[in-house]
């Protein structure tokens, strides 16, 4: 973590807040503040009740996300999507390594409440660690898996866990309890840019995360053994919480304000029962607001991966996917090549993840798929309304949702009309791109 603060500080895309602050609320309030004002991250150097920092929107950027994994010149669709095969042609024995002394060493043992207790927004139940990464091992093969999930600070010895119903985490949970065992698992906070990027990964049930880490490193994970559960974990994560998820008991957990933007209530959970915490010295904990660009930018980033690939697979001319402003939302920009096309991308990309399509959004190639307001320009300017949309009901959506509040799907047609594209050219004003204001503003 310190070698990649140094890096954005370097860049100037860390800002720093040296003024005491508030775990509760008050931290959160002033991050949303960074973030409405531009894509910077923030170090918070003065917590109260904590002598951890703690570093927010690290993730929040495009841009850095794709400079993250290498992209280079390429969109982040078509690096994630080489970065995926490469993992999957790759093995555990490939890319792991032990640590050396110096990797491994410089670890101090202490307790939960050493770490910031961040309370995020006005309901939530008490602090959460929110970029709560959670190493475990499949009961059968032992493959890790690596995976998000939010996780109640309730006391030192215990967490409260939201396991999502279709993650791999959940499934070796129950493969455990259905034995009448525990699971084990460390918690991961303040983990360098390839273990984090890696934990969004779709990758399928039988691979491994920390390989996809491998990949967006461009080198081997090195890793050190735990001190009270049979795990080796990255030796470049500052902090490791040990414990195990206990079969056969949940507790309340929740209220807490997720993703979508509003608040998922209490609910019985999850218990983590944590048996070591250690931490170097120089720690700073990572935390996210859920639901702001920081949550949303990776998340949006590897959904638009799976759906591009997906897309590109069925039919041709797919240019790039954005996901924004929210995940789901997957706007396609396509070279269009024939009546109907639009249409064609329509099924494929509903298809292609089933969990998160609710709108699709199909583009002529001069759109920026990443603005809002110039994909609805497009959708308003070039025909119309009606017929160009398409409504598909009674389909399931997101799989958290009893109400049936994200079934159905809409899919909007805002390319040009075929054999029409010379009346819909865009105007442009000649040299308006080389004007630097500089020369003409006193």
């Amino acid at each position: 973590m310190q070698n990649f603060l140094r890096d954005l500080e370097s860049r100037g895309e860390l800002a720093r807040v040296a003024r005491q602050v508030e775990p509760r609320h008050q931290l959160a309030a002033v991050t949303r503040a960074v973030q409405r004002a531009g894509e910077q991250a923030v170090l918070f150097q003065d917590v109260a009740g904590s002598a951890m920092p703690v570093v927010s929107n690290l993730y929040g950027s495009h841009d850095r996300l794709c400079r993250m994994i290498g992209a280079g010149e390429r969109t982040f669709c078509e690096r994630w999507i080489e970065l995926t095969d490469a993992c999957l042609a790759a093995r555990d024995a490939d890319v792991m390594v032990p640590a050396t002394a110096e990797e491994a060493g410089g670890f101090v043992s202490g307790k939960l409440s050493d770490l910031p207790a961040v309370t995020w927004h006005g309901r939530d139940a008490g602090p959460y660690f929110t970029s709560a990464i959670f190493l475990a091992k499949e009961p059968d093969s032992g493959v890790p898996n690596l995976s998000f999930h939010r996780s109640m600070q309730v006391s030192d010895s215990e967490l409260r866990v939201r396991l999502g119903g279709t993650h791999d985490l959940t499934r070796y949970q129950k493969k455990a309890e259905e034995r009448g065992e525990a699971l084990e698992a460390a918690l991961l906070l303040s983990c360098p840019p390839e273990l984090f990027l890696s934990a969004c990964a779709s990758l399928p049930y039988e691979a491994s995360e920390l390989v996809m880490a491998a990949q967006i490193k461009g080198g081997k994970i090195a890793t050190r053994r735990c001190e009270t559960i049979d795990l080796e974990v990255p030796a470049s994560v500052d902090i490791v919480v040990e414990g195990r998820f206990l079969p056969n008991i949940k507790r309340p957990e929740g209220p807490f304000g997720e993703f979508m933007g509003n608040y998922v209530e209490v609910g019985d959970n999850h218990v983590f029962e944590v048996t070591h915490v250690s931490y170097r010295p120089d720690a700073v904990l990572h935390g996210l607001v859920c639901g702001s660009p920081e949550d949303l930018r990776p998340l949006e980033a590897v959904t638009a991966a799976r759906v591009y690939r997906h897309v590109a697979a069925q039919v041709p001319g797919v240019i790039d996917v954005c996901c924004r402003p929210n995940v789901m939302i997957s706007i396609v920009k396509i070279r269009k090549a024939y009546e109907g096309h639009a249409q064609h991308v329509f099924l494929a990309a509903m298809g292609s993840y089933l969990d998160y399509n609710k709108v699709v959004i199909v583009v002529d190639e001069d759109v920026d798929i990443y603005d809002l307001d110039d994909v609805m320009w497009a959708y308003l300017t070039r025909g119309r309304a009606d017929t160009r949309a398409m409504i598909v009901p009674d389909v399931p959506g997101f799989y958290r949702d009893p109400k049936k509040d994200h079934w159905g799907r809409l899919c909007i047609d805002a390319t040009m009309p075929w054999g029409r594209e010379a009346e819909f050219a865009r105007k442009s004003i000649p040299g308006q791109d080389e004007v630097d204001l500089a020369d003409w503003l006193a």
